[in-house]
Parts: structure tokens; C-alpha cells; sequence
């Protein structure tokens, strides 16, 4: 028989018997598989949308920023927010030059707006061939408006975010004063969603107090000139002062600001994934153990091993392309809500000002397939390889189905991956990415389930003789306890399915948990004052003149009115800028004002001359800033020194702030006004008697007052939106690491059916079965909790002391949501055991004779 079924097997019978073995597969257990190919498909999905919001918005933005130079091949820049325009004419008639066209760019506070307006004065004659694009289209009867004083041409969007049209008003802010503009048309081009406004350069300067200031100055080169030479030889003749830009710079800056958040969410998104391609291990798994028997036969029959392999293989790839195929289409759908419903930043906040539109990636879509089908493959290996070695002959007997999992109680694997993990923790990030440490994440899952099949063996084995030791012990605890020690591998594959899905709930919660403590201690040290004011809530031109700062120091009520001053630096043109804040601070005791992360230099030892500084994690990593050094910023005269005298944590600013005595910041810079105040109060005095004093002021409506506990309040709602995918995937997880208990246990009871019988043979009732069901499920659910907890705070460790840090740059303390995480153990334990004896129905439901028959 086996000559003749030889040559059917290796030509077309094969192809007959792989779809035979497919269908019969899939009906019988329909169930089990659309839970693995729900799983594979939420997991591509979450993967998918995240890749398709953050690669539409980053490009749309990238194009926007693009936009704003035109055709310029360098932009010369001071590393301060304006400079002199004196600048202008000797670049405009440099050798080499072909045209230089001035530009002030502003961020101006619109009135009742939360958001600013981007503002570009130009010149238009040189606009109009360096940037066509920017330059305003005014009515036709009045074509002088462009270099009209009180004009303003607006984009498309900033028409309908302001709701204005040509012809009206709009109110702008300049320091404490209003400056009110009219609308006199619209621009020749900009990209759906920019927010933009442009206006006459001399105008912009007289309106916004910025006469005599630039931001930048846009050069177009001569056919023929070396960019990269010209832009060499100009940044030396310059200083540091200055900053040779090119326009791939800003799409740099934006990469490196977004760059950390976009691959968080795109591995957080891939944790589902993971937890899938356990599901399909298990299931897979489960479904060789049961046919083994049959596998035996058809070995016998003429079957070979490689044509096995390839059948269990085909099954897990069906899974896969199945669940990847549906996970794209749910992809972009949930892409193309979340663009439409909830804008483009998955709440970060690094593309503000765009509008796009979700597009079909094929590179990504094909990505997304291969690895949702690759998932499923190496999910289905392990069980393949076991059913195509083993022996026909002792397959073919009943009680074989334990031994073809001892292979998973291999330890040497799962402690190489352990060990791996451990080496990678020290790596340090490789693109400004923690590599290294998802990498240890990755290992350290893989290694801690794979020594599950080991750990439960010695786990049960050790209960199973206290059990035995105790006279008292009831007979369906006792039989319990027997089954889980002499089939640890059952008891590991259902117990591995807890495990992941726990194991990542808890290294998901205890990291977000961790981060939001540290937020909310940040900002109980940070804001210590009753009332903080700020000139302007948001946007670059807002500020108190002196005058203005003694009027609201003298406002009755107040005890003390600390003022700061808000700017930026550009250290490193590819990078974003660096942000300098100027405030009252104690040199011997900075601690009082920031939360400083170590030592801290004393005053004492500062030679003549030299000027303190205190600058965030962020300088410490992106800039190699340490305690003690000696550093020279582009703040005052070149050769003046900053001395780095302690390091603080900044939750705000990933790239990177430097903070100086207000005092040092105006004598360097002669830059006497103020954006910020933190008032305290007189005691006895309620602050809202002093929020209508500032209210009374001449220039009070252009404040801005807050006190600490709205300040938190807001800054916490940002953070829970910056989180909002984070906490969606930790509902996945729960609800995967749901389904997969189910699957499982549900798989494993219905294939007891033998054992059950025997069981009723020797009077054991229904009742006792159900509750020998009931107390495995609980005690492989109880393990899998504790160990999925042991692993997951491993993980926990990686995210918060390594992953984070090297993404974000700042560090926070650990923090562990018990309630969270024990009411998600309890819904998990309930769980498993109600499915472990509503699976157990089924299975005790059939004769007992019936049952006993099917063993061979």
C-alpha cells in the first residue's frame, strides 16, 4: 500500500491531501483559529495605522517646512531667535551669491487662540523668485496692499482656523499691545492644513517691535558654486554666532524631534503582534499534539517528513496571510478615522498645522504582510519541527502527546536569550534609538516563555509532593495537582499564554504608571507659586518691558513676583532647538527652584567671570554636557564661558534646555523684558484678589494666569492623550491575553476527552471533573500571573531605566499600579477558570464508553 500512496503523495495527491488536511482542520476547530487570525490581524492593524498616521503626517509636514524656503540653497541664521539685519547687505553682494531675500519668521499670539500663527515677513520683490509660493495675491484694485503696513495675506487654512475672509480684521499680539491687521487676500500656494501668514518684512519689524532684526537671510547660489564649500567657508568667516542652514536641515530637526515618539508607538503597536505569534505557537501547538496520531499514519502511508513540515508550516502561513490581509484593510480604516477624528500626532504634538491625508504605502503594506505571515510561521516552526521528527511508531500510541512536548523543557535556549538581554541593557542607543534595549525587550519574552516548560515542571512537581504529603488533601485537588506535574508541557503551553499577555500588561502599566508619578512630583517642585502670568500663552512675540514688570510687581496682594525669560538657541543646525530659560535662582541652592538629578557644583568654585549654568538630561546625552565642564554658548560675546553646575529634570523639552540667573541672561543679552511671572501671594490674601488686580492693569487682558493646580490639571491631560495609544494597547493586551486563555484551555479540555472518560470509568462524577477543570485553570492561571508579574517587571526595568532615557532623554522612579494590576489578575483568574469548565461541559457531556473507545 505504501508503494502505491508513495508517488501520490510526492505529485498531485499531495497537493489534494494538503487542502483535505486544511479543510478538516478549519472545521473542526473554526473557533480556535479566527481567534489566532483576529490576533495576527489586530496586531498588523495597530503596526499599520501607526505607520500610515506618523508617515502622512511626517511627510506633509516635512513638505510644509520645505515649503517655507522655496528654491534657497543655504539660510544663514543667528543661533539666537533674531539677529541684526546689518548682516543682509554684505551677504547679498557676496561672490557666489546669485540672491539673498531677508526673512523675519514670528510665532504671534492670536487672541482667543490656543495655538499661535506662524508669521513670515519677506521682501517680496526677492520673495517672489526665491519663494513664489509665500508671495500674497492681492485684490486687483488694490495691488499696493503687499507692501501695505496694516496688511496681511493668510492662508487657506489660517482663513478658516481664524474664520475670517479678505477684507476683515484680525487681532495679533505684540508684547502687552494689539496689533490689529487686515486681511488683504490669500497666498499663491501652501499645503492643505498650513497655518501661514505673510506679510510686508519692514511692516512685520515696525508691528511686532523687531526693527532692525531678522531671522534669516535665504540665499541662492550661482550656477556652478559648492555648496558644501560655500556653506564651509561662510560658517567660518561667520563664528558660532551663526548658523548655515539648508533647507533638508529642517526636515532633520523634525525627524529628530518626532523620531522617538513615532517608534515607540510603532513597537508599542507590535506588542499585540507578539502576543499573537504566542497564540498561534499555542495553537499550533495544541493542534500537532492532538493529530498526532494521525500524523503517525500518514508518515506510515508514505507521507515524508519535509512534506509534513511544509503542511503544518502552510497552516500557520494561512493563519498569518489571513490575518495580515485583514489587519491592512482595518489598518487604514482605523488610519484614516484617527486623521479625520483626532488629528495627525497621535497626541505628541510634533505636527501641529498640517492636514493629511492617509495614502496606500506598498512598501509598507508589503512589510506589514511578510511580517504578519513571518509571525505565524515562526509561531507554527517549533510544533512543525517536533511532528516531522517524531517516530511513527510510538506516535501511533496513545499517551505519546506529553513526550512530544519535551522538547520545550529545554532550558539552554531560553537562558542564551536571558543572558542576551541582559548584555543588551548596556548597550547604548544606535540612531538615537534604544535598539538595544527593544531588543532586550524582545529577548527577554522569548527567553522568559520559553523556560516556562522547565519552571512549570519543577513548579507543579514540588506542589504535586506537598500535595501527596498532606492526608487531608481532596481527591479533585489532588488529581489537579497530578495532571499539571506529569504533563508540564500542556500545563506550560497554557500557562505561556497568561504569561505574555500579563507580562506586558504589567511592563506597559507599571511604565506609564512610572512616568505619570514622576510628571505629577515634577510638578509639585516646579510650581511652588500661588499665580504663574505669562505674557502671552503662547507664540514668540509676547513680553514685559520693565515698566510693565514694576506695574505688576506693585500689584497689592503680591509678596514677591519672580520674573523669567523664555528663549531658544541653535546648537546644531540638524538638531531642534535648544531652549533657554532665565530665572531667579540660587546658585548654592538650585534644588529649591529645579529638580536636580545628582550633585551640584557650588558657586564657590566658579572663577572670575565665569557664568553658571543648569542644563536638562537631554543636553547630558544629545550634546555630551557633564557636572563641572566648561562650555561656550552662542549667548553674549564669543569668548564668554558657562560652567555646567547641575543637571535637572525637564519633562517638557526632549531636546534639550539650559537654565541661567536672570540676571546673567540680561547683562549678556541686553534683553530687559519678561514672558513669564510666578506671583506668590501675601498671606492672608486671596489670590483671587490678586488675579483681579493683574485683570485691572492697563495691559491686563493680554495676560495670561494660571495657578498650579489648573497648570497640572492641563499639563496631565496632555500627558494621558500623549498616552492614549499606549493605554488602547494595554486594553489589547488584555483582551488578546483573554482570548488566548480561552483558546487554550478551551483546545486542551476538549482534547481530554479520553482522559475524562477513564476518569468517569473509575468514579470520578461530573461535578469533580468540572472542579479538577476549575482548580488547573486557577493554578496555571495563578502561576502564569506571578511569573507573567516577575517578567514583566523585568521588562518594566528595560522601558523605564533604559528604553525611555535613551528615547527621551529624561529619567523618572518606578512605580508599581497595584490595584490596576490586580484587578486585571482577578478578571484574568475568573476567566480562565469559568472558560476552563464551560469547555469542560462539552467534554464530560460525551459517554463515558464513547470516550474510552477513541484510545487506540
Amino acid at each position: 500500500m505504501r508503494a502505491d500512496l508513495g508517488p501520490l503523495l510526492r505529485t498531485r495527491g499531495h497537493r489534494v491531501l494538503a487542502r483535505w488536511l486544511l479543510s478538516a482542520e478549519w472545521h473542526s476547530h473554526r473557533g480556535r483559529a479566527l481567534v489566532a487570525i483576529a490576533t495576527i490581524a489586530l496586531g498588523v492593524a495597530l503596526g499599520y495605522a501607526v505607520q500610515l498616521i506618523n508617515s502622512a503626517a511626517f511627510n506633509e509636514f516635512s513638505a510644509a517646512a520645505r515649503s517655507l524656503s522655496g528654491e534657497a540653497d543655504l539660510q544663514v541664521r543667528g543661533a539666537q531667535p533674531w539677529v541684526d539685519e546689518s548682516i543682509y547687505p554684505g551677504l547679498s553682494t557676496k561672490p557666489g551669491v546669485a540672491l539673498a531675500s531677508p526673512v523675519l519668521a514670528l510665532d504671534v499670539t492670536v487672541l482667543g487662540r490656543k495655538a499661535a500663527l506662524p508669521v513670515l515677513g519677506i521682501d517680496v520683490f526677492k520673495a517672489s523668485r526665491i519663494a513664489p509660493d509665500l508671495v500674497g495675491v492681492p485684490s486687483p484694485d488694490r495691488p499696493f496692499d503687499t507692501l501695505a503696513s496694516d496688511t496681511v495675506f493668510l492662508s487657506s487654512a489660517a482663513q478658516q482656523w481664524l474664520n475670517v475672509k479678505t477684507g476683515d480684521d484680525i487681532a495679533l499680539q505684540s508684547g502687552t499691545s494689539i496689533v490689529r491687521l487686515r486681511v488683504a487676500g490669500g497666498l499663491v500656494r501652501t499645503r492643505p492644513g498650513q497655518r501661514l501668514a505673510v506679510m510686508d518684512i519692514a511692516s512685520a519689524q515696525w508691528q511686532f517691535g523687531k526693527v532692525g532684526k531678522l531671522s534669516r537671510v535665504d540665499l541662492q547660489l550661482d550656477r556652478g558654486v559648492d555648496r558644501e564649500r560655500f556653506r564651509r567657508d561662510l560658517q567660518a568667516r561667520l563664528g558660532k554666532q551663526w548658523v548655515i542652514a539648508e533647507a533638508r536641515d529642517a526636515e532633520s530637526r523634525t525627524d529628530r524631534l518626532s523620531r522617538a515618539y513615532r517608534i515607540n508607538m510603532n513597537v508599542l503597536a507590535l506588542v499585540a503582534l507578539f502576543t499573537g505569534a504566542f497564540l498561534v505557537f499555542s495553537t499550533q501547538a495544541l493542534g500537532v499534539v492532538r493529530r498526532r496520531a494521525q500524523f503517525a499514519m500518514l508518515r506510515v502511508l508514505g507521507l515524508t517528513r519535509g512534506q509534513l513540515l511544509r503542511q503544518i508550516l502552510l497552516e500557520g502561513a494561512l493563519l498569518g496571510v489571513l490575518g495580515s490581509l485583514g489587519g491592512l484593510a482595518l489598518g487604514y480604516a482605523m488610519a484614516s478615522a484617527a486623521l479625520r477624528f483626532f488629528g495627525s500626532d497621535l497626541g505628541g504634538g510634533y505636527f501641529p498645522g498640517v492636514q493629511p491625508q492617509v495614502g496606500f504605502e506598498p512598501l509598507a503594506s508589503a512589510g506589514f504582510l511578510m511580517l504578519g505571515i513571518a509571525v505565524s510561521v515562526v509561531g507554527s516552526l517549533a510544533p512543525a519541527l517536533e511532528a516531522a521528527r517524531a517516530r511513527p511508531a510510538a506516535a501511533l500510541k496513545a499517551g505519546a502527546e506529553e513526550g512530544a512536548l519535551t522538547r520545550l523543557a529545554t532550558p539552554w535556549p531560553a537562558l542564551l536569550c536571558l543572558l542576551g538581554a541582559t548584555v543588551l541593557t548596556q548597550a547604548p542607543p544606535w540612531f538615537d534609538a534604544p535598539i538595544g534595549g527593544y531588543a532586550a525587550v524582545a529577548l527577554l519574552l522569548i527567553g522568559g516563555i520559553a523556560l516556562m516548560p522547565r519552571v512549570t515542571a519543577l513548579i507543579f512537581g514540588a506542589a504535586s509532593r506537598a500535595f501527596a504529603a498532606r492526608r487531608r488533601a481532596g481527591a479533585a485537588s489532588t488529581l489537579a495537582m497530578a495532571r499539571l506535574a506529569n504533563a508540564p508541557g500542556h500545563a506550560a503551553i497554557a500557562m505561556g499564554g497568561v504569561l505574555s499577555s500579563f507580562a506586558l500588561i504589567v511592563a506597559m502599566a507599571i511604565m506609564v504608571a512610572s512616568f505619570r508619578v514622576s510628571v505629577e512630583d515634577w510638578l509639585a517642585h516646579l510650581l511652588s507659586a500661588d499665580l504663574y502670568v505669562r505674557a502671552a500663552p503662547n507664540g514668540d512675540t509676547g513680553g514685559l518691558r520693565p515698566d510693565e514688570q514694576r506695574l505688576l510687581a506693585a500689584v497689592p496682594g503680591i509678596r514677591t513676583a519672580a520674573f523669567a525669560r523664555t528663549s531658544h538657541l541653535t546648537l546644531d543646525p540638524a538638531r531642534p532647538d535648544v531652549a533657554v530659560l532665565a530665572r531667579e535662582i540660587d546658585a548654592d541652592d538650585p534644588g529649591a527652584t529645579l529638580q536636580m538629578t545628582g550633585a551640584v557644583l557650588p558657586s564657590s568654585e566658579l572663577r572670575v567671570g565665569e557664568t553658571p549654568v543648569w542644563v536638562s538630561e537631554a543636553m547630558v546625552d544629545l550634546y555630551g554636557f557633564r557636572l563641572g565642564q566648561r562650555v561656550q554658548l552662542p549667548l553674549g560675546d564669543s569668548g564668554h564661558v558657562f560652567v555646567v553646575t547641575g543637571v535637572w529634570r525637564d519633562y517638557v523639552r526632549q531636546s534639550g534646555a539650559i537654565q541661567m540667573r536672570l540676571a546673567d541672561y540680561r547683562s549678556l543679552t541686553a534683553d530687559t523684558s519678561a514672558t513669564d511671572v510666578a506671583v506668590t501671594v501675601q498671606r492672608g490674601t486671596p489670590v483671587e484678589r490678586v488675579i483681579a488686580g493683574l485683570r485691572a492693569l492697563p495691559f491686563g487682558a493680554s495676560l495670561d494666569l494660571s495657578q498650579p493646580g489648573e497648570i497640572r490639571a492641563r499639563t496631565l491631560v496632555i500627558f494621558d492623550r500623549s498616552f492614549a495609544v499606549t493605554y488602547l494597547l494595554e486594553a489589547v493586551a488584555i483582551v488578546i491575553g483573554l482570548f488566548g486563555v480561552a483558546a487554550t484551555f478551551s483546545a486542551q479540555t476538549l482534547a481530554r476527552a479520553r482522559e475524562f472518560g477513564m476518569l468517569r470509568h473509575v468514579g470520578v462524577t461530573r461535578t469533580q471533573v468540572l472542579a479538577i477543570l476549575a482548580l488547573e485553570g486557577g493554578m496555571l492561571t495563578a502561576c502564569g500571573i506571578a511569573m507573567g508579574f516577575v517578567l514583566g517587571f523585568a521588562i518594566s526595568l528595560i522601558l523605564v531605566f533604559v528604553v525611555n532615557p535613551q528615547s527621551f532623554h529624561w529619567s523618572m522612579s518606578l512605580h508599581v499600579p497595584w490595584t490596576v494590576l490586580g484587578t486585571v489578575a482577578l478578571v484574568m483568574l475568573a476567566s480562565s477558570c469559568s472558560t476552563a469548565v464551560i469547555a469542560g461541559r462539552s467534554a464530560v457531556s460525551v459517554d463515558a464508553v464513547r470516550a474510552v473507545k477513541e484510545d487506540w
